[in-house]
């Protein structure tokens, strides 16, 4: 007779051992499961704000406020540009029309150049409208004083684009660093590296570094805009400015006529 092999009991010794990694590995899988069911399901951007820290949803709260006040001051400056603009291209061409100091007068100062005009007629009428050698030097000095009164006016506002842009991403930085802080103490909290438990965290740190980009790049592309706009303003006020000493010129020169004639 040919001899017989046990064979079984070979066998269930590797399938003791798999049983025992099985109990071993079984734990680690049940607090990984654990760990899964307490994340946040939603991971949108409405959804990792209310997940955040109150630190960073300050921060995330006083960016969106700075980015509504960058587009509230584009809005306002824009429209005030653009009609003052259209006010003192008016009252330019009128300048350069054959009229005198005392006829502009009447003029309604609803701009920076009827501003201008009113100086300069306000100067005439405290000299007695006698055009004396002194009188264009004081005319020009009321001339700059209310041009640079309606610079400082038309760039009222603009200040706080400088300072959106300059701030908005260092705030945001700060947001962010914070709430990687609270990220890695929740990962020392949780004894768990699993990429499921970390990246939330991480996600709603970086949120705060995006609103803070949200917010300082237009505020710096709409000041630069509203920058060049501004210049293109004042020189507008600068040829006015030069457009009425170049009137009270002629109406001195006027002057010296009729009073030559009238001494003939």
């Amino acid at each position: 007779m040919m001899p017989q092999f046990r064979v079984a009991p070979m066998i269930r010794k590797p399938a003791l051992g798999l049983m025992a990694a099985a109990l071993l590995i079984a734990p680690s899988g049940a607090e990984a499961a654990n760990a899964l069911a307490t994340l946040p399901r939603d991971l949108s951007p409405w959804g990792m704000f209310t997940a955040a820290d109150i630190v960073v949803k300050v921060v995330m709260v006083g960016l969106a406020v700075a980015s509504l006040a960058t587009w509230t001051v584009w809005l306002s400056k824009t429209i005030e540009l653009r009609r003052e603009t259209a006010r003192a291209r008016a009252a330019l061409a009128q300048l350069e029309t054959d009229t005198t100091l005392a006829e502009l007068r009447s003029t309604e100062a609803k701009d920076g150049v009827g501003q201008l005009i009113q100086t300069a007629a306000r100067e005439a009428q405290l000299s007695g409208w006698n055009f004396d050698d002194d009188f264009k030097e004081r005319v020009a000095l009321r001339l700059e004083r209310t041009e640079a009164a309606m610079s400082r006016k038309i760039t009222r506002g603009t200040g706080i684009l400088a300072t959106i842009g300059a701030v908005a991403p260092f705030v945001g930085l700060f947001g962010t660093v914070w709430g990687i802080m609270n990220a890695f103490i929740g990962i020392s909290e949780a004894h768990t590296t699993n990429l499921a438990v970390v990246a939330p965290g991480i996600a709603e740190a970086l949120l705060a570094t995006a609103l803070g980009l949200v917010a300082a790049v237009p505020a710096v592309v709409i000041y630069n805009y509203l920058v060049r706009q501004i210049a293109n303003y004042r020189a507008l006020l600068g040829d006015a400015s030069a457009q009425v000493l170049l009137l009270v010129s002629r109406d001195r020169g006027r002057s010296a006529r009729l009073m030559a004639r009238a001494a003939e």
